[in-house]
């Protein structure tokens, strides 16, 4: 049952506004001035809060102010209920945060509607950061054993939405190859520890037992039908194969492998050359590109080869932001 706080320093008002929610088998709170209001809400969060804009001593509009300054308050819609109709009245509610208005006198069905609105929104944002912290469980679980700080896979993560944007995808589309992304090595929570901790180049029995992640990867990815993690099935299965038919698993040729795989499969080596593992040391930046370039058109796609480099600029600010953190995290 959602709870709903209604703040109105007229009586009149909030059994209104009362008698119409507890019909629709909400749970109601009331305050009858804005600082009782802070009070309820430091105890006990409610899902939604009807506002009053005129009130004595705290009006709705600083009561809204507080609870957005408020880091555990912030996420709950504010609605403003006013007899205000001025432009200015709602531009500035809207910019102290608050999610809607509605005027007086009210109109019940409004009232209702724009609370099942926001109300599902709300849902919807829960949905949403759910989401997100699957990913980036699933995202750690594949370097979870690895010798792979978990700021490689942020790092190529970044590198990949630089260059979809570049080759044309959009923005939010690059976002989800961004996110997609991080799960590309998901597949290694299948693999021998013995192997991916080795301190050493691996033998070529262990390769072909390394090889089997990416396909471990795919299988776990692909039960979702969400199309994040579709993409991410995708990617996981095919950045290893190469431009020219030597990679793995199924040694497919340029076009053939899917364009996010070819535009995650640059970013995945340049970020591997320019980092520090047990067995070599980190490339320089310069020397990571000379290298990447080299294998236009027999590892890497030569068109997108042409764009990242084009963006190596950009690409080294999103080295160095990342750096900073992990010199931060280091540090703490």
């Amino acid at each position: 049952m959602k709870t709903i706080l209604i703040v109105d320093d007229i009586a009149d008002n909030i059994k209104l506004l009362k008698d119409l929610l507890s019909q629709e088998n909400y749970m109601i709170k009331v305050a009858n001035s804005g600082q009782r209001a802070l009070d309820i809400v430091s105890k006990s969060k409610p899902n939604l809060i009807l506002l009053d804009v005129m009130m004595p001593e705290m009006d709705g509009y600083e009561v809204c102010k507080r609870l957005k300054e408020n880091k555990a308050t912030q996420d709950i819609p504010v609605i403003f209920i006013t007899a205000r109709v001025d432009v200015e009245d709602e531009t500035r509610g809207f910019e102290l945060g608050a999610v809607d208005y509605i005027n007086k006198p009210i109109s019940a069905p409004i009232v209702l509607a724009r609370i099942k609105t926001h109300l599902s929104l709300t849902k919807l944002e829960s949905y949403d950061h759910l989401a997100r912290a699957a990913i980036h469980m699933l995202a750690e679980a594949g370097h979870y054993n690895d010798t792979d700080t978990g700021f490689h896979i942020w790092r190529m993560a970044a590198y990949s939405k630089l260059l979809a944007i570049a080759a044309g995808w959009s923005e939010d589309e690059a976002y989800q190859l961004e996110l997609a992304a991080t799960m590309h090595d998901t597949g290694k929570i299948g693999i021998d520890d013995n192997i991916l901790k080795a301190p050493r180049q691996l033998t070529s029995q262990e390769w072909i037992h390394m090889k089997k992640h990416s396909t471990i990867g795919s299988s776990i990815l692909e039960k979702s039908e969400h199309p994040i993690f579709k993409l991410s099935a995708i990617i996981a299965k095919r950045h290893h194969e190469k431009y020219d038919g030597g990679g793995y698993p199924d040694g497919l040729v340029g076009e053939e492998i899917p364009q996010s795989a070819r535009i995650v499969a640059i970013a995945d080596v340049f970020d591997a050359l320019t980092m520090k593992r047990v067995y070599k040391s980190a490339w320089s930046v310069e020397d990571a590109l000379k290298e990447i370039k080299s294998q236009a058109g027999k590892h890497f796609d030569p068109e997108l080869v042409n764009l990242f480099l084009a963006n190596s600029d950009e690409i080294k600010k999103i080295k160095e932001i990342w750096e900073e953190k992990e010199r931060i995290q280091d540090k703490s």
